[in-house]
């Protein structure tokens, strides 16, 4: 008779515990600005334009989340003055 295959799980363990942990080295950057209370935004994009961002981000070494931030904050930057 032979073994019945063995049935593997539908994502395996990593045997190394240091795998587990997906998150980098330091936490990025966070401007006082940023702390505490943030708000999602929704926009609509071409399929095209989304692949054109996700790969620039990832060119980038940045996340796609990170990268926009970065670029709304340097297009809209805060009204001197303007404590919030």
């Amino acid at each position: 008779m032979t073994k019945p295959p063995q049935k593997r799980g539908f994502a395996a363990r990593p045997t190394n515990p240091d795998d587990w942990i997906k998150a980098a080295n330091q936490p990025p950057p966070v401007s006082s600005s940023d702390v505490g209370f943030t708000a999602r935004l929704t926009i609509d994009v071409t399929p095209s334009l989304r692949g054109r961002i996700k790969i620039a981000a990832f060119q980038r070494g940045v996340t796609v989340a990170d990268m926009l931030r970065e670029l709304l904050a340097r297009e809209f930057p805060q009204p001197p003055g303007d404590l919030s």
